[in-house]
């Protein structure tokens, strides 16, 4: 068991660097937000040593929830690698002394930036979103006391007739990442900007999603087992990425999210934006197994 006393006297600060004032008042915004699913809930702390829009939202959820026996995962854009996960996975580490992974399945708590991992997650995990903008009618209000309103009232009317705007235009809703969703019937969410291949793991999930806004200062989650569904018209329903016909250069995975990579000659290649996973299936394919932990 880890002794907290040891790293605040180690460091100087107080066990995953917030004060436990700071720890109370989020998880009671983080207990409203999961009781009333999709609502945006306020919430009040101090400014994090990292600079905005590297997820002091999230980062400030994952800290007022993460415990000594916590096992941590951090990915950036599905990346166990790219710096904003590695900076925060430092922060976290040294302030908490906690066990990190790059397994899916190994971690209790996952933090993420614009990606849900491939493997689905369980009962016993909780996935906590970095949230850059969390008002889903920025779209089509700049007003946040009229937003507030629109929500009070769940007047959503605008929004349609944005996505109507936009398949007239278009032929089609290009809205390619922050899809609005309508979680239980009610609250219209902003689901960070995760690409649409994303969004349906949000659907009756076993998971706990939790979503921080730092600039903003807002918390709304997504509880296990509640409905979210994509804002779609009967003649034009909601539809992911079509990645038919391509691969994995590394893995050769075909069912996952693929990043476009330009060759230098015009072409196009494609690796999975979900790190670990394609290291998991590339050992599989080739009969090796994969370190997954740190």
């Amino acid at each position: 068991m880890l002794n907290l006393r040891t790293i605040e006297r180690k460091h100087g600060y107080n066990f995953a660097f917030l004060d436990e004032n700071t720890k109370r008042e989020v998880r009671r915004k983080t207990l409203k937000a999961v009781a009333i699913p999709g609502h945006q809930v306020p919430f009040a702390s101090p400014e994090l040593p990292i600079a905005r829009g590297w997820g002091t939202g999230g980062l400030q959820v994952t800290m007022a929830i993460i415990g000594p026996d916590d096992v941590l995962k951090v990915i950036d854009q599905g990346c166990d690698g790219g710096v904003n996960a590695v900076n925060i996975r430092k922060l976290l580490v040294k302030t908490t002394g906690v066990r990190t992974t790059f397994a899916t399945g190994e971690a209790t708590i996952v933090q993420t930036r614009h990606r849900i991992p491939e493997e689905k997650l369980r009962a016993d995990q909780i996935l906590v979103l970095q949230v850059p903008i969390p008002e889903p009618l920025r779209f089509v209000e700049a007003s946040m006391a009229k937003t507030r309103e629109m929500h009070a009232e769940m007047d959503y009317s605008r929004m349609w007739v944005f996505l109507y705007e936009n398949i007239v235009k278009w032929g089609e809703i290009t809205i390619g990442a922050r899809y609005p969703s309508l979680v239980n019937g009610r609250y219209l969410i902003d689901p960070s900007p995760i690409p649409r291949w994303d969004v349906p793991k949000l659907h009756m999930a076993d998971t706990l999603f939790l979503f921080g806004a730092g600039r903003e200062k807002r918390i709304y989650a997504v509880p296990p087992h509640t409905s979210v569904e994509p804002l779609q018209f009967d003649d034009v329903p909601f539809r992911v990425e079509d990645f038919a016909g391509r691969a994995c250069l590394r893995c050769g995975a075909t069912g996952t999210f693929l990043n476009e990579i330009f060759d230098g000659r015009g072409g196009k290649l494609y690796v999975c934006s979900d790190s670990y996973n394609c290291d998991a299936v590339k050992a599989k394919r080739e009969g090796t197994t994969d370190g997954g932990g740190q």
